[in-house]
């Protein structure tokens, strides 16, 4: 099991750990800054150093038994179990994400409809809700930018499976639940305007998404409204 840094600090940019095991160009570590790919947010990439030598971390991803493992760009010359390491992320690139998973839960505040699916990229996003009636591009836009001008917080908490259970309500999303075999479930609240289960990396408050505007509308379906965004700044 590894220790999830991220999950406490997702401003945390770097740190010291030592390899747990590797194997071909899979490394894993004691404890990691790097997010594993999952609910639509794609795995941190960056870099790992030790012994004057450093290797490109290229994904990374959640192993069955609560590993996270590190995939390296070649398989020549890794980290060995008991290595000491010194792990650095690509921040601009997380920092994206960031901005734009927080600016994925504004567009679900303003839209309020089960979410279906989704996607998020350091260059657009998209969030697939269940509903019928047209997307108005404008009043959504119009409504992402007073929430991020509000500069609401961005806080978490824990809840135990028995708790989520009894609030169903707080799962917007129908395509992927919060795991059944993990005993508390960490929730992310925005203000008084958003709060529901969420692993993801978050800014600190709204004000630092920055402007982020609805670029495209697709209808996938009868009850399906594709909605993209984008960064602007």
């Amino acid at each position: 099991m590894s220790t999830k840094l991220y999950i406490e600090d997702t401003y945390s940019k770097s740190n010291q750990t030592v390899v747990c095991d590797s194997f071909e160009n899979e490394i894993i570590l004691d404890q990691t800054v790097f997010y594993p790919h999952g609910g639509g947010q794609p795995g941190d990439t960056g870099e790992l150093q030790w012994n004057d030598k450093a290797i490109k971390i290229i994904n990374t991803y959640n192993n069955k038994d609560g590993s996270i493992v590190h995939v390296a760009a070649d398989m020549k010359d890794i980290p060995r179990s008991g290595d000491t390491v010194i792990t650095s992320i690509d921040w601009v690139r997380r920092y994206l994400h960031m901005r734009m998973h927080t600016g994925l839960h504004l567009l679900g505040s303003v839209l309020k409809y089960g979410v279906t699916g989704g996607n998020i990229s350091s260059e657009k996003s998209r969030l697939d809700f269940d509903m019928e009636e047209p997307v108005d591009k404008e009043y959504v836009n119009s409504q992402l930018e007073k929430l991020v001008s509000e500069d609401h917080q961005v806080t978490s908490s824990w809840i135990t499976q028995e708790e989520l259970k009894k609030k169903p309500e707080l799962i917007r999303t129908m395509s992927v639940r919060p795991p059944e075999n993990a005993n508390n479930i960490r929730l992310v609240k925005i203000g008084n305007i958003d709060l529901q289960p969420c692993g993801g990396t978050h800014v600190k408050s709204t004000g630092e998404v920055g402007k982020i505007l609805v670029s495209k509308v697709e209808k996938k379906g009868k009850r399906n409204r594709r909605v993209n965004v984008k960064l602007m700044n």
